[in-house]
């Protein structure tokens, strides 16, 4: 089969605690080819996190001169942190017919769709209830009541973006909500768009040769 489909730039963002990390990861896990996207950050690594691997970890200041020069597809400041992704390998990977996953917010989101109009399809994870999302976030353990409660607060105006996003997934059990974004996962990557080169090749195929 000849391999000229248009890379996917597979965009899911969610509040804090909602669950998409964990249904990223499923998904990488059953589709390896779906490369993550590692993001430029500013913050310090956590314990077990390496670099170029879960992030970039740059300075302010090379931050800053990368933001300047108009590197990043898209960039934000989260919890007094900046976080960015570089431009150019997403415009190869496009084109080379390879598909990249996010785990950003809805800014960064906003920024991908500008960037790349025709390329991204955007996910919105959201949780059953408000009510279960605090549950999930001080289960954690992780984070002190005072993050705990930025993360609340934050979470008000990152679920009212949902308008922004092509699909919205309801993590209320896990299985669901993982089969929701795999189905939306393979049907993107079946979109006209993306298997237009496809398509072309094979009708060149059936042209008639032109009269000598």
């Amino acid at each position: 089969m000849v391999t000229t489909d248009r890379g996917l730039l597979l965009v899911v963002s969610s509040p804090s605690g909602a669950g998409k990390t964990t249904l990223c990861r499923r998904l990488q896990r059953e589709f390896p080819a779906l490369a993550f996207s590692v993001s430029y950050t500013t913050r310090p690594p956590r314990t077990g996190e390496r670099a170029g691997h879960d992030y970039h970890f740059v300075s302010p200041e090379k931050f800053s001169a990368m933001v300047s020069a108009g590197r990043f597809a898209e960039w934000a400041e989260v919890h007094g942190e900046r976080y960015g992704t570089d431009r150019e390998p997403l415009g190869l990977a496009v084109a080379g017919g390879r598909d990249v996953l996010f785990d950003v917010d809805w800014q960064g989101a906003r920024a991908l769709r500008a960037a790349f109009p025709i390329d991204t399809v955007l996910v919105f994870v959201l949780p059953p209830s408000l009510g279960e999302l605090e549950g999930r976030l001080r289960g954690r353990g992780t984070d002190p009541p005072e993050i705990v409660a930025r993360r609340l607060a934050r979470a008000g105006s990152e679920l009212s973006c949902f308008t922004s996003y092509d699909f919205l997934v309801i993590n209320d059990e896990v299985e669901r909500a993982y089969q929701e974004l795999r189905a939306i996962y393979v049907a993107a990557r079946c979109a006209q768009l993306r298997r237009a080169p496809f398509a072309r090749v094979l009708a060149a195929q059936l042209e008639p040769p032109s009269a000598g």
